[in-house]
Order: structure tokens, then sequence, then C-alpha cells
């Protein structure tokens, strides 16, 4: 198995990506809106994901956070409510906040199990600045770690009661950041002492199963390479000060905060206490070259994949309340900021 989650080109696996992932045997896969038409479209897709590995818990991730990002569209699915609305509802009503973001990831979850896909890529845990620039923005649980904790903690939770693991995201924090790193590499001037405002909620969520990093330079803890490629913010910050011990993937390697050929990218976050490399284009000669660079998966993160896939199991789906009873309650508590 190598360090990787690789993304696909289309709707259906072909047969130059099954022989790479044949190959190379990535830890997971990911799937984005050019991925999916269907419902039985995509089922089928991540029957062959599953199929193909051999593995049945095989990592079949998703970005399904509501809001403005949303793999999974009306009018075949749901739309999911953006992360702000459960912030303004904490104002109102604390308890009802919480209790509404369970009940959202539940839905979500339930949603997801049915097509297959078993891992999200959520909550996020960056605590919102003002002036900030706005790729966090609504997607935000707030501005005051401790509420963002506790709706994390409840996204977490609900995710879980369906069979999905959740990843908490983009730590050690974006929220800070001036700059979008999809297109840019945003340097966060912050001190040491106002970056634990953005360490704190993960810190109260360090044993969630998977994490996500942020493409972000800290100089206050590293000035010469983003979290992502920083073995002093991973191994002193994020395993250390937070004290994360689950799986660790970077963020995306096609983001142009990364610079450098796609196999030293995956080879630079490994390097640096990745667990795993994530790749989301589905570009095949990038995969080609993330494959010839990484070797096998370390077996530290080989335990970590498996214990994060192993915190779900046992989970029914249909033991709890269904998706017609969770998002009904979500919407009435919802309701009180409409």
């Amino acid at each position: 198995m190598q360090p990787v989650i690789f993304g696909l080109e289309g709707e259906v696996l072909t047969e130059r990506e099954r022989a790479l992932f044949r190959a190379s045997n990535p830890a997971g896969y990911i799937l984005f809106k050019r991925n999916i038409s269907g419902e039985a479209q995509l089922r089928a897709l991540t029957d062959s994901l599953r199929e193909l590995s051999g593995r049945n818990d095989v990592p079949i991730l998703i970005d399904q956070e509501g809001g403005r990002v949303a793999r999974m569209q009306p009018p075949i699915w749901p739309a999911f409510p953006k992360a702000e609305l459960f912030d303004r509802l904490y104002d109102v009503a604390p308890i009802s906040a919480i209790e509404a973001a369970r009940a959202n990831a539940r839905a979500i979850a339930l949603m997801l199990h049915q097509a297959g896909i078993n891992v999200n890529c959520l909550p996020l845990l960056d605590v919102r600045q003002p002036d900030a620039h706005d790729i966090i923005g609504d997607r935000a649980l707030g501005a005051e770690p401790q509420r963002i904790a506790a709706m994390g903690q409840a996204v977490l939770d609900g995710m879980a009661s369906a069979g999905v693991v959740g990843i908490i995201k983009h730590i050690p924090g974006h929220g800070r950041s001036f700059a979008d790193s999809h297109l840019d590499l945003p340097v966060v001037d912050a001190t040491a002492e106002e970056l634990e405002i953005d360490l704190a909620p993960f810190i109260a969520l360090h044993d969630a199963p998977m994490a996500m990093t942020a493409h972000i330079v800290y100089p206050a803890w590293d000035a010469a390479r983003c979290a992502s490629l920083s073995p002093l913010v991973i191994a002193d910050i994020i395993r250390q000060r937070i004290g994360f011990d689950g799986l660790l993937m970077s963020d995306d390697l096609g983001m142009k905060a990364l610079t450098g050929s796609f196999g030293e990218r995956a080879e630079g976050v490994v390097r640096a206490g990745c667990d795993v490399a994530l790749h989301c284009s589905g570009d095949f000669a990038e995969m080609e070259a993330i494959a010839l660079a990484l070797g096998e998966i370390s077996d530290l993160a080989h335990l970590r994949l498996e214990r994060a896939m192993a915190s779900v199991v046992g989970a029914d789906p249909l033991a709890g309340e269904d998706f017609a009873t969770v998002t009904a309650k979500r919407d009435a508590l919802l309701a009180l900021v409409a």
C-alpha cells in the first residue's frame, strides 16, 4: 500500500486507472463532482473501488460540507446548510446549535453511507478571523474556539453514528489566512501566543480519527516551510502541542501553495510527517509520477489508517433516527435564526 489518496478522472474507472491502482494500492480515494452523475452510477463507482482494492473498509472520501462546498448536489441529493448558520444559532441557544450540528451531520452521513462513501472531509475547526480571506468564511463554525470544538465534536459524532469517519481540518488552523492556498501560498504572521487561539479547537478534538493539514506558512513555528511540508510544525505543533495521533493527510497536492513536481510534492509531505499525501485532480500523469516517487506506507501510518476506519465499525445507520427525522429536527432548530 502506498501513502496516497487519489482522485479519479471521471464517473467510471478507466482501464489505465485500474492498472495503476492495482500496482500502487493507494491508501484511499477521493471523489468530486466530476465523478458523480446519479445514485446508481455513484454506488457502482464506490463498489468498484472496494472491489479493486480488496478492502471493504477502503477509505472513500468526499468534501460534503454543506453550503458552497458540496460534491453531491440537487436535484438528485438535498442541499445542506452552511456552517455559519449553526454558529448563529449558538448565539441564541448553544445546546440547540450543538444538537442541530449533530443532526445535520448524521443526515449527511446517512446520504453518504447509502452511496458507499465512508469518509467526509468535515468538520472545519478553523477559527474565523475578521478581514481574513473568505476561503474559510461561512464554512467556519465560528470565531470562538470553545463553540467550534463543541459543534465540531457533534459533527464527528453525528457522522460516526451512520458509519462515516470525519476529518478535522485544516490543522493547525486556516482562519487567519489572507490568501487562498488553492491559488497562492498564505503566510500567517501571528505570534505563537496569538496562534494558541487557532490551536484550541484542535487540542479539544485531538483524538479525532483523521486530520488534514493546511498549506500555510506560520513564521512563528517555521518561517521556511508551509505546515504540510514542515517537520517542525507536524512534530512539534500537530503531534506534540495539539496531541493529535490519528491519520494525518496533506491538503491537496495540486494547490498552487506548493511548488515542484508532483513526485517531489508527495515525497515532501510524507517526509515531513504526513501519513498520506492527498491528490485530488485525477490527472493520470500526475498520479503516475506520485506512484513512482512514493514507497510503501509506514507501519505507523498503516496502523493509524486501520484505527481510523475501525472507529466506525459496528455503527448501524438503521439503528438511529432516519434521514427525514434528523433533517426535520435540524430544520426546526435552525428556524430559530431564519
